[in-house]
């Protein structure tokens, strides 16, 4: 990595650990392992509920995120998730993982530095078929400048993370 990228990476942690206390402040979070970036809302059957209530589906078409529909509701690993139409709820229940947000619906940059914070729809990046969120508009823009070392450095880090409490990073 460039010596300034690495000065930058550090910036950007003690950014992104204060940042995070607010985020936690703010965010609720319903699973205890916080191995997915849910909301403290269920959907009908119970469940918690992923991506905000987020079409997963919407975010690899041209329109944008769409609010999803509680009515269309479909689960992936014990979380549930809405959807804007018939159709969407159908291309999800035959391959999930293909519209599934990386680390959980975490932020990308955040997982890099050891971090889980709220992954946001409206920043957002698709990379080789891949759906990856970041928290603001400023940190996408920071994981544009090299994305690469971002994505790897997160799926390198995210083995050690994804079972740990956001409380306890």
């Amino acid at each position: 990595m460039k010596p300034q990228l690495i000065k930058d990476i550090a910036n950007w942690a003690t950014i992104l650990t204060v940042a995070s206390a607010a985020t936690l402040t703010l965010a609720t979070w319903a699973n205890a392992a916080d191995e997915y970036n849910v909301v403290n809302g269920h959907t009908l059957a119970g469940q918690p509920l992923g991506l905000h209530g987020v079409d997963p589906v919407s975010m690899f078409g041209d329109r944008g995120p769409l609010t999803g529909d509680a009515s269309l509701t479909a689960s992936h690993d014990g979380i549930g998730y809405y959807f804007a139409s018939a159709a969407a709820k159908q291309a999800f229940e035959a391959n999930p993982t293909s519209y599934l947000p990386q680390f959980g619906g975490f932020c990308a940059f955040g997982v890099f530095v050891g971090k889980k914070l709220d992954g946001d729809v409206r920043y957002a990046d698709i990379v080789e078929g891949k759906l990856y969120l970041f928290v603001t508009a400023a940190i996408l823009e920071k994981y544009r400048e090299d994305p690469e070392a971002v994505i790897a450095g997160a799926y390198a880090k995210w083995p050690g993370i994804v079972n740990m409490p956001v409380s306890d990073l």
